[in-house]
């Protein structure tokens, strides 16, 4: 239904103007006594061997749904009805930006994929909080923070702790995203030795809690061996829980989609079908040459079944959708989550 009915109708119209309309009809629908439990018994696989258990957290499913999709925490209690084993919400900045100018998100319908230069727009660290208070513990929550694009490069770090330090009462893990490319001073955020001054301050912080939090690194489809050496080594150097891979990239080679209707949309970062290859390529390497020492979510064009276990083949402990949740709807999930089961 979703593929053949809803998904070309919402496909005529912005994606963006779509985005905050489905945000809206999922809120309403959920409201209506029945519902959620109708959502639920359509798209949840409760089996206690689909459980994951990673960084001190048990996942009741192995799919989950990745930063972005959520970015100010208004629909994590109603996303986790569909099936998800867990939900990131972000990226989370210290203050309310708007992003870049619009149009800023695009389809690329014969690649399956997106192109997107938001700019890490979101309402805030405050905002987030106040959404995060209304949790009702129905899924495990991540926190995906960065940084305002204002702020000056001496001051990357501080708004990074202050995400941290005032959302860790409220999410379960924390993703350090310093991997988009619609930021600026996108090569300091990829510095090793700015890594790893960033993540020895978030990591006193959190060490100085009663209850420590995980924390994973997000990093980009677009690195090359040496630079995926060098997050193997500084995994290994900081003790840091995991990492993320991937974002999303600014390659555009081999796509359908035309140099006219690319130069027409400009920069952004792609994701979706077109980087599931380069996304599974860093999970594997990542993964064999670190003989497997620290969890992977793997993410980038998981659209099927196959393209999951494909990731977790590699050698990622769990995955995330985003735009193949789009592509082909709620049902994906479950359809992940059987697939897997059919392998235990």
């Amino acid at each position: 239904m979703y593929k053949l009915i809803i998904r070309p109708i919402f496909f005529l119209f912005d994606p963006e103007k779509i985005h905050y309309f489905t945000f809206s009809l999922v809120k309403f629908l959920s409201k209506i006594p029945f519902v959620s439990s109708i959502f639920r018994s359509l798209y949840k696989v409760e089996d206690t061997k689909l459980e994951r258990n990673l960084f001190g957290l048990t996942f009741k499913n192995p799919v989950g749904l990745a930063a972005g999709f959520d970015k100010n925490a208004v629909l994590y209690n109603e996303l986790a009805d569909f099936g998800f084993g867990f939900i990131e919400i972000g990226t989370v900045t210290p203050e309310g930006q708007v992003g870049n100018p619009k149009q800023r998100l695009f389809r690329l319908k014969d690649d399956k994929g997106i192109i997107n230069r938001m700019g890490f727009n979101n309402e805030g660290l405050e905002a987030a909080i106040s959404q995060l208070k209304k949790n009702k513990g129905k899924v495990i929550i991540g926190g995906n923070i960065g940084k305002n694009t204002a702020t000056n490069p001496e001051d990357y770090t501080a708004d990074y702790t202050k995400c941290f330090e005032e959302l860790h009462p409220y999410v379960d893990y924390f993703v350090l995203n310093v991997s988009c490319p619609n930021v600026s001073s996108h090569a300091k955020l990829e510095d090793a030795d700015y890594l790893k001054e960033l993540i020895t301050e978030v990591q006193k912080i959190n060490n100085s809690k009663s209850v420590q939090k995980p924390i994973l690194l997000k990093i980009a489809p677009d690195l090359n061996t040496n630079q995926l050496d060098e997050i193997i080594d500084l995994v290994a150097d900081t003790k840091i829980d995991g990492v993320i891979a991937s974002n999303t990239s600014i390659d555009r080679t081999g796509l359908k989609a035309s140099e006219e209707r690319l130069k027409e949309i400009g920069n952004g970062g792609l994701s979706g079908q077109p980087i599931k290859e380069k996304s599974t390529k860093v999970i594997k390497y990542l993964a064999d040459n670190s003989n497997k020492a620290f969890p992977i979510i793997g993410v980038g064009g998981i659209h099927s079944e196959k393209d999951a276990l494909e990731k977790i083949d590699a050698g990622a402990d769990l995955v995330q959708v985003y735009t193949g949740f789009i592509y082909e709807g709620p049902s994906l999930v479950k359809r992940i989550n059987k697939a897997i089961l059919k392998r235990s």
